[in-house]
């Protein structure tokens, strides 16, 4: 296996956990390189389900170093919290196999109320953030005012910095909001307090990528969100507030883009979003509920219910091209199979009544763009014992080639089941 970045090809939720995982066992370091704790993976291994908000999903191989990069904001309750969930699940997480980039970005507790105040403030749009933090955290980081992990190792500079951070923020909360700031003295003393639990797990994780890859080892890039939720190319202002296409991987490791020899992109053989926004391939009617309850899709970090779409090819095509998809991963085929019929949203139709295969350059357009379906048939068989492709229904195969002759792309890996090896190459 090369150096692989891997991609969410829709609105988040495709199962790039579970595809991370599977290549895990080929590479030897995986990489998470942007967003934070606001999305996460759900990994099934044997009778034990795992739950990652944070940490890459590389923790669960034994022998794998997992890294978490710079392009992450780090929440440092919630890593410490995290590292000791899945210890108590049976994992070995320890600083020889876990390491967070120094000048990774701190997600503090201002900001954690920033996002909820400005997200329920009066004729503000609604974009349907988890209320995590995120996004006030990465505008610290472009403001230049943002407090980086390696601050928390020295005292007197973190003290500095948050003073610098609660003047600003602090107008905010008392004029804007009409809300209490933060004492200057708790803040300090809560992130000075993490300083000798995290310092073990920071390095300088540019370095040690690049040290991995002069020695030949197999590096994976793992990305959180997805192509559509990007802040410069995803469904704008519906987005989150970093960068999870492929050059992302790049940025938020510290590497060149020349070092990442292959993009896989994954995809649902469906499509979900979360929050607000447009969402053209969205199911009308009780099949939404029905294919939400089969696939089970309710968010790993929030819970909340994912809405439901047949599969958009214009979208999807969309994130082929922006991220330079090597070769795609379907995952979550065997729920369609309760389906007799499939329709695909393989172009859009305009308000001028035009249609398009193309994603909408400009946002009014994607707004009022209505699906125009191809319907394929179903396969009405389950797929529990499906070991191998030539086992596949015809149908569902013709659906998979479909799918692959539409994008011009081929697909590498087929998910069928949740568990760790319902994968088929």
């Amino acid at each position: 296996m090369a150096n692989v970045a891997v991609i969410g090809a829709q609105w988040g939720d495709e199962g790039k956990g579970k595809i991370v995982d599977w290549l895990s066992e080929r590479a030897e370091v995986v990489v998470r390189f942007q967003g934070g704790h606001n999305a996460g993976h759900t990994l099934v291994i044997g009778n034990q389900t795992y739950r990652l908000a944070l940490l890459p999903s590389g923790v669960v191989r034994k022998g794998k170093l997992s890294i978490i990069g710079n392009g992450v904001v780090v929440d440092p309750w919630h890593f410490l919290e995290e590292v000791k969930r899945v210890t108590a699940q049976g994992l070995s997480v320890t600083p020889d196999n876990l390491k967070i980039a120094n000048h990774a970005v701190l997600i503090l507790p201002l900001h954690r109320d920033l996002d909820g105040w400005r997200e329920d403030a009066p004729g503000v749009i609604k974009i349907g953030t988890t209320r995590r933090g995120i996004g006030p955290a990465y505008a610290d980081k472009a403001s230049r005012i943002g407090i980086r992990v390696q601050d928390v190792l020295d005292p007197k500079i973190l003290r500095q910095k948050i003073e610098v951070a609660l003047a600003e923020k602090n107008l905010w909360l008392e004029r804007i909001y009409e809300v209490d700031g933060f004492e200057l003295e708790e803040v300090w003393g809560r992130y000075a307090g993490y300083a000798e639990r995290l310092a073990p797990f920071v390095g300088d994780v540019s370095l040690l990528v690049d040290e991995a890859l002069r020695d030949g080892k197999r590096v994976l890039f793992e990305g959180a969100q997805a192509t559509m939720l990007d802040l410069d190319h995803g469904t704008y202002p519906f987005v989150t507030s970093s960068n999870p296409v492929a050059s992302g991987a790049a940025t938020g490791t510290g590497i060149g883009p020349t070092r990442i020899d292959r993009v896989i992109g994954v995809s649902k053989a469906y499509v979900t979003r979360v929050g607000e926004g447009p969402f053209p391939s969205e199911i009308e009617g009780p099949d939404e509920a029905r294919l939400r309850e089969l696939g089970g899709e309710f968010g790993t970090v929030t819970g909340r219910e994912r809405r439901c779409g047949w599969l958009d090819l214009v979208a999807l095509r969309y994130a082929v091209r922006v991220n330079g998809i090597t070769s795609l991963a379907l995952t979550k085929l065997d729920v369609l199979s309760a389906f007799a019929e499939l329709p695909v949203c393989v172009r859009y139709r305009l308000r001028d009544g035009s249609e398009t295969p193309h994603f909408p350059a400009h946002q009014s357009d994607f707004h009022h763009a209505r699906p125009v379906w191809d319907v394929l048939p179903g396969w009405q068989a389950p797929l529990d014992n499906v070991v191998q492709l030539e086992e596949l229904p015809p149908a569902a195969r013709s659906y998979v080639e479909f799918v692959s002759r539409e994008l011009a792309v081929p697909i590498e890996l087929i998910g069928v089941g949740a568990e760790r090896e319902r994968v088929l190459v």
